[in-house]
């Protein structure tokens, strides 16, 4: 199954037996931005079993960089009763090694999540030319 990813606002609502269960599924579900050029963020909005609730692209950026706040991380999960999030985002230049700023957004992330009691799994990182996606929950860099 494609899931097609929509501009910031817009919404996919999947099949609710879709699961979630390894970095690759995750990487798949949003595997649509990994060959932009420029970084775009989509988060996955999960029930309580991992079943996909919806993959919205929150932000597109720079060449290099995007800006990313709690607020639009969350709000669709909110709008999907989500029990758990999947952050996704791509890196143009093809590497998929996390940078220190990936490292901050996604333990501010974390730390957002826990306030409003919507879990932080994991945050992948896709390359350019479908290389394998990059977890920072299996590089062990953030403690979710």
């Amino acid at each position: 199954m494609r899931i097609v990813l929509r501009e910031p606002g817009a919404e996919y609502h999947s099949p609710s037996d879709r699961r979630i269960r390894t970095p690759q599924d995750a990487g798949q579900a949003g595997r649509e931005i990994a060959d932009s050029d420029t970084e775009c963020m989509c988060v996955l909005s999960l029930d309580a079993k991992n079943g996909l609730r919806g993959a919205d692209i929150i932000t597109t950026g720079l060449l290099d960089a995007s800006l990313v706040h709690p607020r639009e991380v969350f709000r669709a999960a909110i709008q999907r009763n989500a029990a758990a999030v999947i952050m996704v985002h791509n890196h143009p230049s093809g590497d998929t090694t996390p940078s220190s700023e990936d490292l901050r957004i996604t333990k501010q992330m974390i730390e957002a999540g826990k306030i409003i009691d919507i879990k932080v799994l994991d945050h992948i990182i896709l390359g350019a030319n479908g290389g394998a996606p990059c977890s920072l929950r299996e590089l062990g860099l953030c403690d979710f």
